[in-house]
């Protein structure tokens, strides 16, 4: 059984050439990790930075941080779904439902944002539970639920909205607020600085705890130097968005559901249980999972992510159309989750998988548009990243299987 547990570091007496070793035979067992996601993003910005000037400018950063919030969502709900093993054709259909309720409440129906906004929320998660039971009671396969759901709901989306087929929102209502309010710079630097002391601190106490139990303990010196690189990204983010309007509210809700999902995952029963039913359904059984509860809960997540994105992509036009969903954006919320590293197999990735492909996603689209290079170009680069990573996640798991590990 696989099951994608941080994996152990060898006791600080080991020294640095023990951690490396480590590290190759992680990677040699395909576990690249984050490794050649973030390579290539970094192509990607330097590419894109030697082509046009204005690409990490702090105004096309602060517009990216943006942007990646409403696909974001939805890929990380996306990844709950990829860890078990099945897949979730509807999510694009959801998001566009969800907002569409949203709208029809509040600005046909007069119903207060807040409740309207719950309402629809509540209603993506009540379509993930009615996909969930029908994949995990009655055995129908993940890929026809979803498929019939994203044919069904994009229907009753363009029903409800009616033959205007557009309902325009208050851009300075609580919605259009999710993406437009800003907080100071000092605000940004705060939260760096918070963020960083918050990761030292679990840091430490879990090295604690662990030499307590007698448990291999990671090296203090490569605790503060994880520490030290955090510090460098995040105080770097903080200067580049102090440097244009502040810090986004939409980037921080969304790098806190991040991280709370990724605690969900990685600290709590409920994430063994979805990990260890990816690496396989029977070997979880036996250990006493409840399989259809965790399928059922898996995609009721994935669904109410896909709602708040859809509530998000709306905030970001404070429109609804029945333009919404379409497209390419059930594609690029499958390619975020395994362009970041989460398998299609099952079993392996992490909500910070996603954030890393939404990234790759959005930064290339940003390149395009500054560069005023057609969207079919686009379509064609994302696909062979998406391919790529495909590719690499087949190897990966045809090595683990080479030496006993899956």
């Amino acid at each position: 059984m696989a099951v994608n547990q941080p994996a152990t570091v060898p006791a600080p007496g080991n020294g640095p050439r023990r951690y490396l070793a480590e590290v190759y035979r992680r990677t040699r067992g395909g576990e690249l990790s984050a490794l050649p996601v973030v390579a290539a993003l970094l192509v990607i910005w330097l590419v894109f930075q030697s082509l046009d000037g204005s690409f990490l400018s702090p105004r096309n950063l602060s517009t990216l941080s943006v942007d990646i919030t409403a696909l974001g969502l939805m890929a990380v709900g996306a990844v709950f779904v990829l860890l078990v093993g099945d897949i979730d054709l509807s999510v694009a259909s959801v998001s566009a439902l969800s907002a569409a309720l949203f709208a029809i409440l509040n600005a046909n129906h007069g119903v207060p944002e807040w409740l309207a906004l719950l309402l629809a929320v509540c209603a993506g998660a009540a379509i993930g539970v009615f996909h969930g039971l029908f994949v995990a009671r009655l055995g129908v396969p993940a890929f026809v639920v979803t498929l019939a759901g994203l044919l069904g709901w994009n229907g009753l989306m363009l029903y409800i909205l009616g033959p205007t087929g557009s309902i325009n929102l208050n851009d300075e209502g609580l919605l259009a607020r999710l993406t437009s309010t800003y907080f100071p710079g000092a605000t940004a630097y705060g939260l760096a600085a918070l963020s960083v002391a918050g990761f030292f601190l679990f840091s430490w106490l879990q090295r604690r705890r662990r030499s307590a139990a007698g448990l291999p303990v990671r090296a203090a010196g490569e605790i503060v130097a994880r520490t030290a690189v955090l510090a460098v990204i995040t105080f770097a983010a903080a200067a580049v968005l102090a440097a244009f309007q502040g810090l986004p509210l939409a980037l921080v809700l969304f790098l806190a559901v991040v991280t709370g999902l990724e605690f969900v995952l990685r600290r709590t029963t409920y994430g063994r249980k979805v990990f260890s039913l990816g690496g396989g359904q029977e070997a979880a059984r036996r250990a006493g999972v409840d399989i259809v509860a965790v399928r059922v809960s898996v995609f009721a997540i994935s669904s109410t992510m896909a709602a708040l994105g859809g509530l998000f992509f709306a905030s970001r036009v404070s429109s609804v159309s029945q333009a919404a969903g379409s497209g390419e954006l059930l594609i690029n919320v499958i390619a975020a989750a395994v362009i970041g590293g989460t398998s299609l197999y099952g079993g392996r990735g992490s909500t910070w998988a996603a954030v890393l492909g939404v990234l790759v996603i959005q930064s290339i689209a940003s390149g395009m548009a500054l560069l005023g290079i057609e969207i079919a170009v686009q379509y064609m680069i994302t696909g062979a990243v998406l391919l790529a990573a495909i590719v690499l996640d087949s190897l990966n798991r045809r090595s683990s299987l080479s030496i006993g590990h899956a």
